[in-house]
């Protein structure tokens, strides 16, 4: 009869879901951000894809695809290690109270939109940052913030606007998240109950199929939320100190009469080559991560 393994002490094993989580989002943030960048551009009115990269080439050079890329490496050690490791916390806890059997999907759904909010309440500020400075490079240069890194933009949101400033458009927000993670963790692990379970797919397939299947639905759940929280959180007021919106609801009034409802869908096809690849990416990075944790003995 072979040993048993020694089971982690201390901290760790309640840590590690959180850690995996933040480290695994910040792998996937890495690579997806120049894509980030353009779906930011076009919800803007800057035109389509091609456009925007064009014009980004050519008037701000290759650097303009990753500015902002600490405030998104901030939000998710922030978001992301507060979601997934609550996401996993819950789900355990769950199962434990069912007898070890798995969720139903209502269940792992009500425990996504639990994370979602818990993760944005906390990352709220690093993703207001990341919004400001995506978006610096589109307003009159006298308007422009200038902002140099995350931490800078957070002072001067401080500074400038009062320690609550950091909240501003975290109403849409949560709810966007919410949206995003009902979608992205419920159907993930859905999916690899149903390709190991009832298709017998190996590790790998398993993980590359679910991950592809929790894109799709992070993508369709959650992108007019992101429409909404990103025209709050860009908008400046005008000359009489007044905001175009006075919150999401007036938002989302404004902009069905305005545009419809497909107004919402602005840069649909980028939102999603850009949601669906980082979602992927984080559930492959949060694949590899674990398995090197397992052949040290964490």
């Amino acid at each position: 009869m072979g040993e048993e393994k020694p089971k982690p002490l201390g901290i760790w094993p309640a840590v590690k879901p959180f850690a995996n989580g933040g480290a695994s989002g910040m792998l996937a943030t890495c690579v997806i951000q120049p894509v980030d960048m353009i779906k930011v551009r076009i919800q803007l009115g800057q035109g389509s894809g091609l456009h925007v990269v064009k014009s980004m080439l050519r008037e701000e050079g290759v650097g303009a695809f990753y500015k902002g890329l600490s405030a998104g490496l901030l939000r998710q050690a922030t978001y992301t290690t507060a979601r997934l490791g609550t996401f996993r916390v819950i789900t355990n806890k769950a199962i434990e109270a069912n007898e070890g059997k798995p969720l139903p999907l209502y269940q792992k759904a009500l425990c996504g939109l639990t994370a979602g909010a818990i993760g944005a309440c906390i990352g709220s500020p690093a993703d207001l940052a990341l919004i400001r400075m995506q978006a610096d490079a589109t307003l009159p240069v006298a308007q422009r913030r200038n902002y140099t890194n995350a931490f800078h933009a957070l002072y001067r949101i401080i500074a400038d606007e009062g320690v609550l400033a950091l909240w501003k458009g975290a109403g849409p927000t949560v709810v966007r998240a919410m949206a995003l993670n009902m979608g992205m963790l419920a159907s993930y692990d859905q999916s690899v109950e149903f390709f190991k379970g009832n298709l017998g797919f190996s590790e790998t397939s398993t993980v590359i199929g679910a991950s592809a299947v929790s894109g799709f639905f992070a993508s369709a759940c959650s992108l007019p939320f992101d429409y909404v929280k990103t025209q709050i959180q860009k908008m400046q007021p005008d000359a009489n100190g007044k905001y175009p919106y006075t919150g999401s609801i007036d938002c989302t009034m404004k902009t069905l009469r305005a545009g419809g409802p497909f107004k919402f869908y602005t840069g649909f096809p980028v939102y999603c080559v850009r949601i669906a690849p980082h979602v992927m990416m984080t559930w492959i990075f949060l694949s590899q991560i674990q398995k090197a944790e397992k052949s040290i003995g964490l």
